[in-house]
């Protein structure tokens, strides 16, 4: 069973940062998303099995850094330059599926850890 948990939310002035970590039960293609109430999860990172491919969205392209220490089975979201538009609750996920890059629709994510608020004050 396909377990994620995350850590390193919190409460940062705009210009800040902040590292989120997500600790998976295995080795899988991950990803990270983020929700605002009223809205639909979004996109924002995702990871391939080796680390060795990588995708943004273009409103965190620049500021975020995803990467992952498979010894670990852990995953990283740097957070860099936050904006107050970045406040959100976020979610790592994994994608069990064998792919060369890693995708950024929610729909081929089928386990998803329980979010952690990411507050940006400006």
């Amino acid at each position: 069973q396909v377990q994620l948990v995350e850590s390193g939310g919190g409460l940062v002035q705009a210009g800040g940062s902040l590292r989120l970590s997500c600790a998976a039960s295995g080795r899988y293609t991950m990803g990270w998303f983020r929700q605002v109430p009223g809205k639909e999860r979004e996109f924002v990172a995702a990871t391939s099995r080796s680390g060795g491919s990588t995708i943004y969205a273009d409103s965190v392209k620049g500021r975020f850094t995803i990467s992952r220490d498979n010894a670990k089975n852990t995953v990283y979201l740097q957070m860099n330059s936050l904006k107050p538009e970045d406040t959100a609750v976020y979610y790592c996920a994994a994608d069990t599926s064998i792919r060369y890059y890693p995708p950024s629709s929610r729909d081929l994510y089928h386990y998803w850890g329980q979010g952690t608020q990411v507050t940006v004050s400006s």
